[in-house]
């Protein structure tokens, strides 16, 4: 049997140092105040025939003698020694079952057993959470494999339009939607054609000539998109078909290094005036003056989704720009949740379609066709090249060539979803309800 005496301020302190030296096993013999404290006995190892030897008492501790006064050895009052010990409970006991010689310190002791009880239900509530969690998508897993393979003995044709769409990276929300609309018979001399027509169907494009026929056209947009390019292809395609005499462009670009002066080359070259403007009044006071013009393109300032410059932009626009018809410019090859955030953060300068760019860069069109579909914004132009105006087109008349080029893409590309996919995205939906 291991004993060793502890001395600290209180029971609690008392307790916490016996448990973190001799463990939960240990017994406490007995105990009795002191001034610095309180002294306690413990011991591992209990055993009951060496309890004499334990229990004797030590030689007291003296007091402290007041000033100028000697110190009296016979003056301390040492606490009575309990004889029976206090057994410790077992390892598998609650901190409760542990109790202090004083209100205050059991008080403290009881708060300590109440917190560690809390912890230890909640983790214990944690893991049965995480437990029954694992359980649950295991079982949704399976239920919607199987809701899957059901689907696809009832509804073929349905199955066959997920599986083409999906393979073109069509949103699986989208995808879904499309493959709803799947006809019950069909005059196609194959089914093949059935997802690609549906694609070109429901795919939103501009249906006039408003957006070439003149007026004032701003094209906003992210960083990097190609919008300055874009302005000069669509300025030079108006002065082919109509000369640049009622031509003019804008830049309200102040930000990017070359910017304007990249526009300006431009306008030099198709003979048409460029003019400036860094706020809602300047472009105000600018379009005042071209009142006299058909077309007037107004290029802006490249902006990320997050950029706390948007809101300035978007106030230019609104005071200097009322009237201004407002395209905005998609990259062909944007990741899907990217293309998302663009339009959400546009969406408050009004636009009234999209211009595709980059469509030459894109290695799929999925996520891009995905996003005009879900937020229902037309497409007007595409853009497949740097070079002015050849690599312009305008969307309604190439909307046949967009939807099979998004299949060309794929058709030589490894396929990137499996049997567990379609599951996951288009059995689980059948399977909660």
């Amino acid at each position: 049997m291991k004993i060793q005496r502890y001395t600290a301020a209180s029971m609690r302190v008392a307790l916490a140092q016996i448990r973190a030296e001799q463990g939960p096993d240990a017994v406490i013999l007995s105990s009795r105040r002191i001034d610095e404290g309180i002294e306690v006995v413990a011991a591992v190892d209990y055993d009951e025939s060496l309890m004499p030897e334990a229990m004797r008492p030590r030689a007291p501790v003296p007091a402290r003698p007041a000033p100028g006064r000697p110190a009296d050895p016979l003056s301390a009052d040492p606490l009575p020694v309990d004889p029976s010990p206090v057994a410790n409970p077992p390892a598998d006991a609650r901190p409760e079952d542990v109790r202090a010689d004083t209100p205050a310190e059991q008080e403290a002791w009881d708060g300590q057993a109440r917190t560690a009880r809390r912890a230890e239900d909640d983790s214990d509530y944690g893991l049965m959470r995480r437990e029954i969690k694992d359980v649950r998508r295991l079982l949704e897993n399976e239920l919607a494999g199987l809701t899957w393979n059901d689907k696809r003995m009832r509804e073929p044709l349905k199955v066959r339009v997920l599986e083409d769409l999906t393979a073109l990276d069509m949103a699986p929300d989208v995808a879904r939607a499309l493959a709803e609309l799947t006809p019950r018979s069909t005059e196609l001399d194959t089914p093949a054609k059935i997802p690609l027509a549906l694609l070109f169907r429901q795919l939103p494009v501009v249906n006039d000539k408003t957006c070439v026929s003149g007026g004032i056209m701003a094209v906003v947009g992210p960083t990097g998109v190609g919008k300055t390019t874009t302005i000069a292809k669509l300025a030079a395609q108006w002065s082919m078909q109509h000369g640049s005499d009622e031509l003019a462009l804008v830049s309200t670009d102040g930000y990017r290094i070359g910017a304007r002066e990249q526009l300006h080359t431009y306008a030099r070259i198709l003979g048409a005036p460029m003019y400036s403007a860094n706020d809602g009044p300047e472009l105000a006071q600018v379009l005042d003056r071209l009142t006299t013009k058909k077309l007037v393109l107004i290029d802006t300032a490249g902006m990320g989704p997050r950029d706390a410059r948007l809101a300035e932009q978007l106030s230019a626009l609104q005071s200097g720009a009322a009237r201004a018809r407002v395209l905005l410019a998609l990259p062909a090859h944007g990741e899907g949740n990217a293309l998302d955030e663009i339009v959400g953060a546009f969406a408050k300068f009004s636009p009234a379609a999209c211009i595709l760019t980059k469509v030459d860069e894109a290695a799929s069109l999925g996520a891009a066709l995905s996003t005009a579909i879900r937020h229902r914004l037309p497409i007007a132009f595409l853009c497949n090249g740097q070079r002015v105006p050849e690599d312009l087109h305008d969307a309604r008349q190439n909307k046949n060539w967009l939807v099979q080029l998004a299949l060309r893409l794929k058709e030589g590309a490894s396929p990137r979803h499996d049997e567990t996919y379609m599951a996951h995205h288009f059995g689980r939906g059948q399977a909660h309800v």
